[in-house]
Order: structure tokens, then C-alpha cells, then sequence
């Protein structure tokens, strides 16, 4: 045997003294570096409900912004914003008004009409919506009123309801009330009529009474529509509300922007709009936030 084949021999019957130490140290090696560039990686990335606000928030600044270059160049071309304050007013009038007791009972009355009108509404128009989503004669005997009633804007309602009520508070929360009434009313409807009918047929072999069909059955399979027909009639009622409010000669949001208007305060009224669609905004949100523990069943993905 020669002597490069006898070292040949040699090396492979005695390992290395460093493959004997630590026989599995490259293995460690890289499941280590692994872990940590996962682990950077995780600290890294951000959670999606992180980036979904972040992306909602850089809408607004970018809403913002292009106001603010429209108002500072009094931008006059099929639109005309030589007249409408810049947001730097707005924002330093805003800061004025939270400084006084005023302006927050503007808001608690607002906010207490909405209630009252939005809470009848709610149950009115459950109950309205799933009698005619299940019954023909009900909804024969309920959809004239609707097709006929909910066509006519809230301002219309004034005059009206002026008459009908004995005090302007009632006058308003029926305004508000019959804004939030026909959304709730027709999703609810809709969501009791498209319960599957396999449903009620599987109920009714296992011997489940009308009753209970009604309670377990068609009442879940509409409970999503329900909810966006809540979350549509928030937002009618806000809307509702500041023509409601026009009644009132004293508090209220709305009546607010309504007064800021007669006095030409532009600032003023820009605020009042805004105040309406966060308060809007946040109440709508409420209403889908109290709403979802019921419809934990429904998962539903966006791409």
C-alpha cells in the first residue's frame, strides 16, 4: 500500500478532533441563525390591523392635505373654495369651542336624541322587519307604508312633526326616529326572507314548533343583515338629526351648524360637520362592535 493511500486510510478511521468535540456544531449553527432571523423578522413586521389603520389614517392626512392646497390657493374651477376656511382655522376654532362647557352639552343633547330615536327605531324595526320577512300578510300589510313614507327627506318631516308633537324634544327624536326606522326595517326584512330554506326544513323534521323555528332558525340566519341594517340606520339617524335639530331654537349639534351658518361663521360650521360625522363615525362603530359577539359563526375574509 502506498503512502498516500495509507493516510487516505488513516484519516478515515480516525475523525477529527473537532468533528468528535462537536459533532453537530454546524447543525446548531444554522438552526440558531434560523431562529434569529425569524425572530428579527417577527420584530420587524407589523400586525394588520397596524397597517389597516395606518393606511385609513394616511387617507385622512392625504384628505387634508389636498384641502388645505385647494383653501390656500382659493382653487376656483367648477367648484369654488375661496370662501371655505382652511383647516388651520378650523382646527384653532375646534380647540376654542372644546375649551367651553357649551359645546359639550351641544353634544350630550345630540347624543341623548340619538338614543331615544335610535333605540325605538331598533325595536320597531326588528320586530316590523321579521314579521314581513316571514309572513306574506305582513309584509302586504307593512310595505305600503314604507315605499310611501321613506322616499320623503327628513326635512320635509318639520312642518309635520311641529303639529303631531306637543314639545320640540319629541319632534326631533321622531326625526331622528324615522331615519333610522326604514334601513333597519328593509335589511331586517330582507335577512329573515333569504333564510335558506333547507334550514327550516331540517327544523321542522326534527319537530321544532313555529316558534322555535322562528327563535333558532330564521332569527340567526338574519342576524347579518340586522347588523348592517343597524349600522346603515346610525348613520341615516345622525344624518336625520341635523334636520331634526333646525326645530330647536336652543342646543344640539346640529343646531349648532345651523346656527353658525346663519351667522356666516364658517369656521363654525365646518366644525359642527365634523363633530356630526365622528360622532357618526363612532357610534356606527359601537353598533358593529356590540353586534359582532353575535355573529362569531360568520367568518368572512378580504383579500
Amino acid at each position: 500500500m502506498s503512502v498516500q493511500e495509507s493516510a487516505k486510510v488513516s484519516s478515515a478511521k480516525s475523525p477529527d478532533k473537532s468533528d468528535t468535540e462537536f459533532p453537530k456544531l454546524s447543525a446548531v449553527s444554522e438552526v440558531v441563525a434560523e431562529s434569529f432571523d425569524e425572530a428579527s423578522g417577527d420584530a420587524f413586521q407589523l400586525p394588520e390591523a397596524a397597517i389597516r389603520w395606518s393606511i385609513r389614517i394616511l387617507a385622512l392626512v392625504i384628505a387634508v392635505a389636498i384641502w388645505h392646497v385647494l383653501t390656500e390657493y382659493d382653487f376656483n374651477y367648477i367648484m369654488d373654495f375661496g370662501n371655505v376656511p382652511e383647516p388651520a382655522a378650523v382646527l384653532a376654532s375646534f380647540i376654542q369651542h372644546i375649551q367651553t362647557s357649551e359645546f359639550f352639552v351641544h353634544i350630550a343633547v345630540s347624543i341623548k336624541r340619538i338614543l331615544i330615536g335610535y333605540g325605538f327605531a331598533t325595536v320597531f324595526g326588528i320586530v316590523i322587519g321579521l314579521l314581513m320577512g316571514r309572513s306574506k300578510l305582513a309584509e302586504d300589510f307593512f310595505i305600503s307604508y314604507i315605499e310611501v313614507l321613506r322616499p320623503i327627506p327628513a326635512v320635509a318631516w318639520i312642518p309635520l312633526a311641529i303639529l303631531m308633537w306637543p314639545t320640540e324634544e319629541s319632534s326631533i327624536i321622531f326625526i331622528t326616529f324615522l331615519g333610522a326606522l326604514f334601513p333597519i326595517v328593509l335589511n331586517t326584512a330582507l335577512g329573515a326572507e333569504q333564510t335558506p330554506a333547507v334550514l327550516v326544513r331540517a327544523a321542522q323534521s326534527l319537530g321544532a314548533s313555529r316558534f322555535k323555528i322562528f327563535w333558532h332558525v330564521v332569527i340567526p340566519s338574519a342576524l347579518p343583515s340586522i347588523a348592517a341594517g343597524l349600522a346603515i340606520g346610525m348613520g341615516v339617524s345622525w344624518f336625520s338629526l341635523l334636520a331634526g335639530e333646525i326645530i330647536s331654537g336652543q342646543y344640539g349639534i346640529g343646531y349648532f351648524t345651523w346656527d353658525a351658518y346663519s351667522l356666516i361663521e364658517y369656521d363654525n360650521i365646518v366644525v359642527g360637520m365634523l363633530v356630526i360625522g365622528a360622532l357618526g363615525t363612532l357610534s356606527t362603530y359601537l353598533v358593529r362592535l356590540i353586534t359582532k359577539p353575535f355573529l362569531r359563526w360568520q367568518i368572512v375574509e378580504k383579500d
